[in-house]
């Protein structure tokens, strides 16, 4: 069974499985494959973090007052959301290649508009635009290794899309940093443009597709909402898709605080922050290498389990922390690292764990979780906006928020899932 194309001209084709390829385990991958989908999905990672370091720039060249350009986050977070939903129901019924094709070319479209952008509501629109684009780079990619991969296998593959994917936040606010030092916030989003043109035409060229034409799926709107809604129902899913939403809504709230806690309360440059940004990043990817190595020990549940109360504890610190307001910012970065770090082992097992009995729509379940996800990042992304105030308090108490809503989530999950 010949299941991998190298030419581009031929991965224009599906891959050639047999009827036994519903079993994704036994579907062999290039071991450049989890590269590839780590730099895909990287667009988000890069589209979110590397222009944190230009709030203040933005809100300055726009003559806006503090916070306002978290709304452009929000915008961002808002158009994943309704994008995933989306890219995933395309993926499922037309393969995998065609929709990620033409989202990564939207999502370059829209990135040169950002650079354009001549006020703040331009900006937020080019930004949701962006978003509904590259969507298609965060969502498939996951269904992709689904169809490939379940179980300890795909948390293994997972693990090494996060080790490369999660160069991302390192390198990206350092380099958006570094960029603010040489140029104006627009290059950011020039640069931004060349990456996703750069995906686009490594995805024609090089990735062919991973579901079959057979195991495709044709469904009307109502077809769709009655998936949708079915997947839901299932507790499996549900409960492992609240435990990353709630991770990633205090996530959000510390990529929409951040800036201003550490920039404008802290008084640190743009690329001392970018490295601090780095460290918290880096958290996270160790912790998302280390997963596979105990999960054959502890197993998924138990590690979930024990990271989500760290994540309670770190930000329960991170709170009190932010209310006595020390002088030095080391005394909010720590418990931030460590928040981050817990999630690392949540986030890539709570993925699994959301799709594991969901192989024959991959691509519907892995859009809903996206979209659940992001929905509640949005919503962490406009209330750190709104309730700024110049101190840390928004983004640690929100952040604790996340860090309750996780650990509720974990409790109501079944006992064997």
């Amino acid at each position: 069974m010949e299941l991998w194309l190298a030419s581009g001209r031929a991965a224009e084709k599906p891959l050639r499985a047999s009827p036994a390829a519903a079993d994704p385990v036994a579907m062999p991958f290039p071991t450049w494959l989890p590269a590839l989908l780590g730099i895909l999905s990287a667009v988000g990672p890069i589209s979110t973090d590397m222009y944190l370091p230009a709030f203040p720039s933005i809100e300055a060249s726009f003559g806006g007052r503090a916070g306002t350009a978290q709304l452009t986050l929000a915008a961002w977070f808002a158009g994943l959301a309704v994008g995933q939903l989306t890219q995933g129901t395309l993926s499922d019924r037309y393969g995998r290649r065609g929709p990620l094709i033409i989202g990564t070319a939207i999502y370059t479209i829209a990135s040169a508009g950002c650079a354009l952008a001549p006020d703040l509501a331009s900006l937020s629109a080019c930004r949701l635009i962006a978003a509904f684009g590259g969507s298609a780079s965060m969502v498939i990619p996951r269904a992709i290794i689904r169809d490939l991969a379940d179980g300890h296998a795909a948390a293994r593959l997972m693990s090494r899309l996060m080790l490369v994917m999660g160069a991302a936040p390192i390198l990206a606010p350092t380099l958006g940093g570094i960029i603010l030092g040489a140029a104006t916030w627009h290059a950011i989003f020039w640069i931004a443009t060349v990456y996703g043109a750069v995906c686009c035409v490594v995805v024609w060229q090089v990735l062919p597709d991973t579901l079959p034409r057979e195991r495709r799926v044709r469904l009307s709107l109502n077809g769709m909402a009655v998936r949708y809604a079915a997947i839901l129902k299932e507790r499996t899913f549900l409960t492992h898709a609240l435990m990353g939403a709630f991770a990633m809504f205090g996530m959000f709230a510390f990529l929409g605080g951040s800036p201003d806690v550490f920039i404008s309360l802290y008084h640190l440059s743009p690329g001392v922050y970018g490295g601090l940004f780095g460290c918290s990043a880096f958290g996270f990817i160790t912790a998302s290498q280390i997963s596979p190595r105990l999960l054959r020990r502890f197993g998924a549940e138990s590690i979930m389990r024990s990271a989500v109360r760290v994540f309670l504890c770190a930000t329960i610190f991170l709170t009190v922390v932010a209310f006595i307001h020390p002088q030095s910012w080391i005394w909010v970065a720590v418990p931030i690292f460590f928040s981050m770090g817990s999630q690392g082992f949540t986030m890539p097992n709570a993925t699994v764990g959301a799709l594991t009995r969901h192989a024959a729509h991959a691509g519907s379940a892995s859009a809903l979780m996206g979209t659940l996800q992001f929905c509640v990042g949005a919503i962490s992304g406009v209330l750190v906006g709104l309730a700024s105030d110049g101190t840390a308090r928004p983004m640690a108490i929100l952040m604790l928020i996340g860090a309750i809503g996780a650990v509720s989530a974990d409790l109501c999950r079944p006992a064997r899932s």
